[in-house]
Order: C-alpha cells, then sequence, then structure tokens
C-alpha cells in the first residue's frame, strides 16, 4: 500500500490521499500527502469503520482545485457512486484503491456486496444476499410491527448523529432542522423526525450501518433504511450504489424550497 500512494503522489495524480494511521492502538483515518507518506502503515485488515467519503467530501469542498484517492471498502465505494451521481463530487478528481471487509464483518453487517468493484487489498467475502432483521420484521402482524417502531422512535433525543456521520447527507441546509416539518422543542420528537428522514434515505442510502451505530438511543434505523431501498429498488426498479442509474427522487417534480429556518 505504501508503494501504491507513494507512487500517486509523486506521479502528481493526486494531490492527498485519504486512508489510515494507527493512534493510541486503534486506525484513523488520516490525509497523507508527500510530506508525510512516510507515516502510512501497510495495509492490514481491521474492523473499525468511519464515514471516510463524508470527511473526502469536506476535503473536496474546501480544495476544489484537488485531486484526492481513498481507500474504501464495498459501502463506501457505494458512497462514492451516489455522491458522483447526485454532482456532490467528480469522478475525475477522486482515485480509489479498494480493500475487502472480514467475513465476520460482512455477516455482522448483512451485507449484500461486503467488497468495492475494485479490490486491491484483502479477499472478497461471501456475500450476504438476505436480511434476518428484516424477515424477522416483516413476519409480525402490521399493528405489531408499527408498534415496535414507535417505541424505538421514542427513544430518540434529537441528537442527530445518524444525520452527521451518513456519508451520502450532504445538503448544505437541512430540512430535519426546519420547524416547519419537524416540530421543535420536544423529547422526545414525534416519529416524523425519523419517516422524513427515512424518506430522504429512499434511493440514496448505501447500507453502511453508521447511523445505528452512531445512534445513543440504540435505535435499529438500519434496517429501516433497508425496507425503505428494497421499496425503491420494487417499485422504480432502480438499485442504490451501483455506478451507472439515475435517483427517482433526483428527477421528479419541479424544484421548491422552504422556508428561511431561523438564524
Amino acid at each position: 500500500m505504501k508503494t501504491k500512494v507513494r507512487q500517486l503522489l509523486e506521479e502528481g495524480r493526486v494531490d492527498a490521499f485519504l486512508a489510515y494511521k494507527t493512534i493510541h492502538g486503534v486506525p484513523f483515518p488520516t490525509l497523507f500527502t508527500k510530506e508525510n507518506v512516510d507515516e502510512l502503515e501497510e495495509w492490514a485488515p481491521f474492523k473499525a469503520r468511519y464515514p471516510v467519503t463524508k470527511i473526502l467530501l469536506a476535503q473536496a469542498r474546501q480544495n476544489p482545485g484537488k485531486t484526492f484517492g481513498v481507500l474504501v471498502r464495498g459501502c463506501e465505494e457505494r458512497s462514492l457512486y451516489e455522491l458522483f451521481k447526485w454532482n456532490q463530487l467528480s469522478p475525475d478528481k477522486v482515485v480509489v484503491l479498494g480493500q475487502a471487509c472480514t467475513e465476520d464483518l460482512a455477516l455482522y453487517c448483512e451485507c449484500k456486496k461486503p467488497f468495492p468493484d475494485q479490490l486491491d487489498y484483502g479477499e472478497a467475502p461471501a456475500p450476504v444476499p438476505r436480511s434476518r432483521r428484516l424477515e424477522e420484521l416483516e413476519a409480525m402482524p402490521e399493528t405489531d410491527r408499527l408498534q415496535w417502531w414507535l417505541s424505538h422512535f421514542n427513544r430518540c433525543i434529537r441528537c442527530h448523529g445518524c444525520r452527521d456521520v451518513c456519508p451520502v447527507c450532504f445538503c448544505t441546509e437541512c430540512s430535519l432542522e426546519h420547524k416547519e416539518l419537524i416540530p421543535a422543542r420536544k423529547l422526545p420528537p414525534d416519529s416524523s423526525f425519523h419517516l422524513v428522514r427515512a424518506v430522504h434515505m429512499a434511493g440514496r442510502c448505501i447500507d453502511c450501518g453508521l447511523c445505528e451505530e452512531t445512534c445513543p438511543a440504540g435505535i435499529p434505523l438500519r434496517a429501516l433504511y433497508k425496507r425503505v431501498n428494497d421499496l425503491v429498488e420494487n417499485i422504480f426498479d432502480y438499485q442504490t450504489g451501483v455506478p451507472d442509474g439515475k435517483s427517482p427522487f433526483s428527477m421528479l417534480g419541479d424544484e421548491s424550497f422552504l422556508p428561511a429556518g431561523p438564524r
């Protein structure tokens, strides 16, 4: 990995490369340039995950003329495809190296594609085509399922952690902060908070699961977004996180604006 990244930097193909550096025994996202490339470590599989493409997007917005490299897993590559489609990142300004997830991480995530299209490091584990969590939910009577969801939503403390960590939440102004849509000063917030966000994740969620891992209330958000994405695929024949196609939600209706929120 040191050789590939150094070559990309020295040949001028990238201005910086987003990979990992071990800090206090934990791999942590780090931006490498020619000045600190010697600190880059040899690749090894690990389970820690971060919103690396969200970090990449922030860097790209701050430095629009620069080209960045990034080390991605399967879900992170899927987020790149969505960011490309939504014109948040330019494919010409991103160079990718891919790493496989470990088999136990793939099973934990119930991931349909736990490896990127471009695989440079690791061996691709077997995909997990079925979600046990969704099957258990679908087996519930509808009224029980509704109460199950409401019981989880009622634990929400409205910290916005799910939004803040999401690699495909890229809006510079968030509708979840508009009191016209989401009632303010109400804890726990009513279910509109999560229902509005679920609509926004439809056809966009890449099933990384960071929202659920970040949630301090332990709300099973991943199951919610998996189900929403299944509906989008069944109704619109659109699959999230693939390089081709265009989200049906980028083509429906006229442009509209929310009233200005409090400053």
